[in-house]
């Protein structure tokens, strides 16, 4: 009688002596030397970005917007920069219509007269107060009215040119634009408006609440550099 091998009771036969060796069950094949391995479900591509619409690159810098496909995302030095510039362009239109305005005032000043030295009995005295009162209402109509339109000028400045071009003279400059995260076209009176809107309302607050929505973009751990304007209006500052 023959006797297995005792160190094979079960007489089975070594790998590697006869027959292909078999994977592991729950272990995965190693790939042929040469090519690389892929991941479970997922082939990892050097270089390669992802396709989704908003979809952020492990915060590398760039976005895969539809429409658009992969852009830059714009840095906050180049927000900084576009906002100075902004901000000459609109001081030297505030500097335009201030003096509009004080040729305005000062018209309607030089139209005052001095009713002291009429007698305050007499029908003239009356007469000269109620002009003078007209001229003091023309003076301040003047002064709103400068306001006002300065109000409205800067506000078209901002919304409409965000709105119809998707950037600021400032924006232009420094090669940045504003469009709508979810297609990549413009933001439209809608989204412009809203984006200007929030930051004036905060400036209501002594102006600390404009300076954090201008800052809020430091805050956005998604890596897309949105402030608290962008995400209310759907919109991302990108490189052209």
């Amino acid at each position: 009688m023959s006797f297995g091998d005792p160190n094979n009771p079960y007489g089975q036969q070594p790998q590697g002596q006869g027959q292909p060796q078999q994977p592991g069950y729950g272990y995965p094949q190693q790939a042929p030397q040469g090519v690389p391995q892929q991941g479970y479900g997922y082939p990892q591509q050097p270089g390669a970005y992802p396709s989704a619409p908003g979809t952020i690159q492990a915060n590398n810098g760039y976005i895969s917007l539809h429409g658009l496909g992969t852009v830059q995302v714009g840095s906050m030095g180049l927000r900084f920069a576009a906002r100075l510039i902004d901000a000459v362009a609109i001081g030297a239109l505030v500097w335009i219509l201030s003096f509009i305005g004080a040729a305005g005032v000062v018209g309607a000043a030089e139209t005052v007269e001095d009713c002291t030295k009429l007698d305050v009995t007499s029908q003239a005295y009356s007469d000269c107060v109620n002009e003078q009162a007209a001229a003091v209402g023309g003076i301040l109509a003047a002064f709103f009215g400068f306001l006002f339109l300065l109000f409205i000028a800067t506000m078209l400045y901002e919304w409409l040119m965000i709105s119809f071009v998707g950037a600021t003279l400032g924006k232009m400059a420094v090669g940045l634009r504003v469009v709508k995260e979810a297609t990549g076209g413009k933001p439209g009176l809608g989204g412009g408006f809203i984006r200007w809107i929030i930051p004036m309302a905060g400036a209501l607050v002594c102006g600390i609440g404009q300076l954090l929505v201008y800052l809020s973009p430091f805050f956005d751990s998604t890596g897309k550099t949105q402030g608290w304007h962008d995400r209310a209006a759907g919109t991302v500052v990108v490189k052209k």
